[in-house]
């Protein structure tokens, strides 16, 4: 018999909610009926499958206020929800309107005159989503629109920890007779996840490094592609020519924007010796007129820590930090607020790379500052890390931020401004490192990961080739 999951309410600390996972009968079900109808999605063509998610644009639409509702129970978060769910609809018009160009098969000449090439893109059959509780709506949607549209059909395992909007998604899903059939999501956690890995035939992850390797490793037993999307711990480098106003001010958002709940947060600054004091100083007054969003949602810009687990890596992250000699300017400490658990912006500085602060991903709202004296150590600095997915530059000049850019290891660097990739889509990144594996799921990549290639050789002339034997 399958148990049910007992779900903890971030604002409140109380379980209210309760999620069924499938039995594997039923999950091996819903993939063969997904199997069965992809074959039909992909034959109607590209127009009827756009035709198809502008009907699910309008199907959300009308369940909106459901929708951040229970995003807003999923988080504890009022304006970071309505833009997941503002960014999911602005997506579907997005891919929508790429796609046709994207995945046109224009013929070509080879170099043999009478050799023409014509290329074929053929979708996976069925595409396994399994994705995170910080962003759960659009980061559930983030891979499954472009594969949607790519002719594959989609089954999406959200976490376990915010999974309120999975109902009222479905229901909009349901009330779209060409979507339902060939998009579904599941409740569930890690065991359902496990298993959903051996019934697709590509999956998508975006989670933690752990749980990233485990499956690659089961992606790699069942020879299936795995484009995984993993943890970061972002640097940001200050030079001594940038705007502290501006930079100070972007790195504040980058930092503690969804309560630093987010993969490509800055969790690491350095800046240049002869600029920390007014730079702390700046960022420490800002950060202090960031309030929580309590009593009430509307109190404050920072809602709580979703995960109760992370709330516990976060306080340890501070007082690894505090016990080996890190300064607290502001914050500094989770607090229990009504059974949720908060933490207030916090800046750091007397900081080093032995701390788990500075080496380790810490998911939360801290900004530890170490400085540097030349451009040699910043860069050492940023590079000293396992991972490698995103990061920062500030700089008067923009070609001297560019430059040092060029050589930080990580797949997408801000120059001037922070966290970029959560806006900007059109630019293809890879994870480096441990932050990822895989082909990039922004640019024009993030549809064309889902097609595998396929080569037509045709002969145009009926003449005899000039390698075969001479045997006439």
């Amino acid at each position: 018999m399958i148990q049910q999951i007992s779900i903890r309410n971030p604002r409140t600390g109380k379980i209210d909610y309760q999620i069924t996972p499938p039995t594997s009968e039923q999950l091996a079900e819903k993939s063969t009926r997904l199997r069965q109808a992809q074959i039909d999605w992909q034959q109607q063509g590209l127009s009827h499958r756009i035709e198809t998610l502008q009907q699910w644009k309008q199907a959300i639409l009308t369940q909106k206020d459901r929708l951040k509702a229970a995003l807003v129970n999923d988080t504890g978060r009022l304006s970071v929800s309505i833009l997941e769910i503002d960014s999911f609809i602005s997506s579907i018009d997005r891919w929508c309107k790429l796609a046709p160009d994207l995945l046109s098969e224009p013929s070509k000449n080879t170099a043999i005159p009478f050799i023409r090439l014509q290329s074929q893109l053929v979708p996976y059959p069925l595409v396994g989503v399994i994705s995170p509780w910080n962003f759960p709506l659009l980061l559930s949607t983030i891979d499954t629109i472009p594969a949607l549209l790519a002719g594959c059909a989609v089954i999406v395992k959200p976490s376990e920890i915010a999974p309120r909007f999975i109902q009222p998604l479905l229901e909009t899903i349901a009330s779209v007779p060409n979507l339902r059939d060939i998009l579904t999501y599941i409740e569930g956690a890690g065991d359902t996840g496990a298993a959903l890995i051996e019934l697709v035939d590509l999956v998508c992850f975006t989670g933690s490094v752990a749980t990233g390797k485990k499956v690659a490793e089961a992606a790699a037993k069942r020879f299936i592609p795995a484009f995984l999307e993993l943890g970061g711990k972002d640097p940001a480098i200050v030079l001594k020519s940038a705007d502290i106003e501006l930079a100070t001010s972007a790195l504040l958002w980058g930092s503690v924007v969804n309560t630093g709940q987010s993969c490509l947060s800055i969790e690491r600054i350095y800046v240049h010796e002869s600029i920390l004091d007014n730079f702390v100083l700046k960022l420490t007054e800002k950060a202090q007129r960031v309030q929580l969003a309590y009593p009430t949602i509307e109190s404050g810009e920072i809602g709580p820590i979703i995960a109760q687990r992370q709330a516990a890596i976060i306080q340890e992250h501070l007082d690894d930090a505090v016990q080996k000699g890190a300064k607290v300017h502001c914050g500094g400490i989770v607090e229990e607020l009504e059974g949720g658990f908060w933490c207030r912006p916090t800046v750091l500085t007397q900081v080093n790379h032995q701390m788990k602060v500075m080496a380790e991903e810490t998911f939360g709202p801290i900004m530890p500052i170490m400085s540097f004296s030349n451009i040699e150590s910043a860069i050492h600095l940023a590079n000293d890390s396992i991972y490698g997915l995103s990061g920062a530059v500030f700089a008067g000049e923009e070609g001297e931020a560019i430059a040092i850019a060029q050589q930080i290891n990580c797949g997408a660097i801000s120059i001037n401004d922070c966290a970029l990739t959560a806006l900007i889509y059109e630019g293809e990144k890879n994870s480096f490192k441990y932050s990822g594996m895989g082909g990039s799921r922004m640019g024009d990549a993030g549809i064309k990961r889902f097609m595998r290639k396929k080569a037509l050789l045709v002969k145009t002339q009926s003449i005899p080739d000039p390698w075969w034997f001479k045997i006439e």
